[in-house]
């Protein structure tokens, strides 16, 4: 069984118990360290297709993958005796998302550091990337399994939105938005003079992600945006915001 826990904000800790083969998922190139009593009993091991034991849907994944461009190579960790090991990316903030079973978190391949062997891996279409680096489809973990655990990387201290408990509405920049378990949201549009003119006057919130009283969700978002993916303003400026590129709660 693992546990995933985050060290001071940067850092992943997964412990092993050392009851039986473990198995990870990891960003490759994320482990930064690693202990264990007595001899090295982790190893690691490059995921050519993908993390599906299947050869024929690793290679279907992998095909659909790079098609989106949500691929990202990935390591497999197999733990096979009591260890604690260490995985961080670029000083990225770290946020451990649990997945009951059947629920699915939608995140940006860019922003995922690590999986359990409990998470079914895939892709899903959104169609939305037009006006948004948040792009047309998104990966997907979910849960299959009591140890299902998503470790999602965050530029900066990010913060969780959520309607589950209230049922208000929850309004997002996709440019922002990290990851989401529940509902997927509509598209907020507002294609006003003002935002084609790029009027200084206008709010800058030119598209959004909007999740309704009946779309439940919960949603991390980050403090800095991706570089935003169409300029039509008038005047030469960015339509929208100049963008550029804690524990999971309920």
């Amino acid at each position: 069984m693992l546990q995933l826990d985050v060290v001071n904000e940067l850092t992943l800790m997964v412990t092993s118990d050392g009851r039986g083969q473990d198995t990870l998922f990891t960003k490759a190139g994320a482990f930064v360290g690693g202990e264990c009593q007595g001899s090295k009993n982790f190893k690691f091991e490059k995921c050519l297709l993908g993390p599906e034991g299947n050869p024929m849907r690793a290679l279907i994944g992998q095909i659909g993958r790079r098609f989106t461009g949500e691929n990202m190579p990935l390591m497999k960790v197999m733990m096979n005796g009591p260890s604690t090991t260490y995985y961080a990316n670029d000083e990225q903030h770290v946020v451990v998302v649990p997945l009951r079973q059947g629920e699915t978190l939608s995140v940006e391949s860019e922003n995922l550091l690590a999986f359990t062997d409990d998470c079914k891996y895939g892709i899903r279409f959104l169609a939305q990337g037009i006006i948004s680096q948040k792009g047309w489809a998104t990966s997907t973990l979910t849960g299959q399994g009591p140890n299902a655990y998503v470790a999602v990387l965050a530029e900066g201290n990010p913060i969780i939105l959520s309607n589950e408990q209230n049922g208000g509405t929850l309004e997002a920049d996709p440019d922002a938005v990290v990851c989401w378990t529940g509902s997927d949201p509509s598209f907020e549009l507002d294609m006003s003079w003002k935002n084609l003119l790029g009027s200084r006057g206008a709010s800058g919130e030119s598209y959004m992600f909007q999740w309704s009283p009946h779309q439940r969700a919960c949603v991390l978002i980050q403090p800095k945006e991706r570089k935003s993916g169409v300029n039509i303003g008038m005047d030469g400026g960015s339509m929208g915001q100049r963008a550029t590129r804690q524990t999971w709660g309920r």
